[in-house]
């Protein structure tokens, strides 16, 4: 298939990828984990993965769109065979799945901006019990239905109208709104002891293995990298476009967005001057939604004596928080349609199934929070398996061919040393099967009927639901390839 649309600049495709990267992880879940794991002792092993975790894996998604010109099924059986790309099936699936309860989750993002602009998220003091009366009615689904239309109409446009121009708006506001908060954060009182805590590192919780392990977990789930999002970006690179800086920009980038979040987070919590702030930030609530919806509320309900003043603020985080959900949304809504469209199925019929198959997928997730923290840790984990299927691709077409021909080729202005080699054939690997065999494993320690398939987060609903989908995409794999990659054009 001809390549028809590109990215017209390179500040289109970084922003669009960094769009990927910044979701709600970056904004709830990454102050909540540091809260879990010390403070300022998460954040060394933290910058330590980015480094060999993620910038890695990020590297190898843009080299496999950029040279393959497929979505991840065709991309993994060009490079790794096509007897393997039922691994790209997988991978494509996997996104494709969250994709059913992100939608649900960026609906309640909406939902809270509308209720803290209007100023009905202060008209209670019980934050759990308007959180339970919002998510036990029927209103998830209709914002569950907003957020996918809105992400449907933006891929339906295509990428330069839509991916490109509307990532251009959505980043660059959030990145303009996360400074503004920024600066008011910082200038509350004692909002420096917010800023001590974040940064100040413990030697005895730097030694302990699960800061480590945490800190893996949060570059695997949050930098996008592993999931075949970025490669399905990367399709529409230049051929110019270096891959090597395109990379550490969206690595870095998304990590400066998480610590940003984090200082305004923890200067506001540590404004009221409450150790029970801290408590509550550090726990999960349902559907791991404590610290957004249902403590930060309450946070900006007495950040000031001024109603006016918390309502801005809090309008503004939740705008922020949605803008953040709503272009990581857009880009799984792409990657499903661009899988359709290599399988010869036009822009325009793909999308209106991907959304409307979102839509109905999605719908169990906004009736039941418990089927959504399901589906969240059995494709959340899921996605560590992603991960290992790339560096595996990337193994079995040679590293360091990979590295000379691909990531050096044509239009690298930074040349890969032979260190990339070592990292994605021995490292990346070993994380993964540490990390996958720590979460399994300890799952099996909080749910005593670890074998139960029905149960919502232990080792017998991860494997089931696995087994099912990777044994009909290895029996199905020579269609899925003959369809992808030996179609006419």
């Amino acid at each position: 298939m001809k390549q028809e649309e590109f990215f017209t600049s390179r500040l289109g495709l970084i922003l669009a990828t960094l769009g990927i990267a910044v979701g709600t992880g970056n904004i709830w879940r990454f102050s909540r984990i540091v809260a879990q794991n010390g403070g300022g002792s998460f954040l060394i092993p933290w910058v330590f993965f980015l480094l060999f975790w993620s910038l890695p894996l990020i590297i190898a998604e843009f080299a496999l769109g950029k040279s393959t010109r497929h979505s991840p099924i065709g991309a993994i059986a060009k490079t790794a065979g096509k007897k393997f790309g039922w691994m790209g099936a997988f991978i494509a699936f996997v996104s494709t799945a969250i994709m059913f309860y992100y939608s649900v989750v960026v609906g309640w993002c909406i939902k809270y901006l509308v209720s803290a602009a209007s100023g009905d998220l202060f008209s209670t003091s019980n934050h759990l019990e308007y959180w339970n009366n919002f998510s036990g009615s029927s209103y998830p689904i209709v914002f569950h239905f907003i957020a996918m239309l809105i992400g449907s109409i933006v891929i339906f446009k295509g990428i330069v109208k839509g991916v490109e121009k509307v990532n251009k708006i959505l980043v660059s506001s959030l990145l303009v709104i996360l400074v503004i908060l920024f600066i008011r954060a910082v200038t509350l009182p004692n909002a420096l002891e917010g800023i001590k805590y974040l940064f100040t590192p413990k030697l005895d919780l730097i030694l302990d293995y699960k800061v480590w392990l945490n800190a893996l977990t949060q570059n695997a789930w949050d930098t996008g990298a592993g999931w075949g999002l970025i490669l399905t970006y990367a399709i529409y690179m230049k051929k110019k476009e270096d891959i090597a800086l395109n990379a550490a920009l969206i690595g870095f980038g998304n990590n400066s967005v998480s610590l940003i979040a984090g200082i305004i987070i923890f200067s506001t919590v540590f404004s009221l001057s409450s150790t029970d702030a801290l408590i509550q930030v550090s726990q999960s609530g349902p559907a791991n939604t404590g610290l957004t919806f249902i403590y930060l509320p309450l946070l900006f309900s007495n950040i000031s004596g001024s109603m006016i003043f918390n309502t801005i603020f809090a309008s503004l985080f939740f705008l922020a928080l949605s803008f953040a959900a709503l272009t990581s949304l857009i880009s799984m809504i792409e990657l499903a349609t661009r899988t359709l469209i290599d399988f010869g199925i036009v822009r325009n019929r793909a999308i209106l199934f991907v959304g409307a198959l979102g839509f109905a997928f999605g719908i169990p997730s906004a009736i039941d929070v418990k089927f959504l923290i399901n589906q969240d840790w059995v494709w959340g984990v899921g996605l560590i398996l992603s991960g290992a299927f790339i560096s595996f691709s990337v193994i079995k077409y040679g590293v360091d061919r990979f590295r000379t021909e691909i990531i050096n080729g044509p239009g690298s202005d930074i040349k890969i040393g032979k260190w990339y080699n070592y990292l994605i054939k021995y490292l990346i690997p070993f994380q993964a099967v540490v990390l996958l065999a720590w979460w399994l494993i300890s799952s099996t320690a909080w749910d005593p009927e670890w074998w139960n398939p029905f149960h919502s987060e232990n080792l017998g609903t991860c494997i089931v639901q696995w087994f099912l989908i990777i044994t009909v995409f290895i029996m199905t794999n020579k269609y899925l390839v003959k369809y992808t990659l030996d179609r006419k054009s």
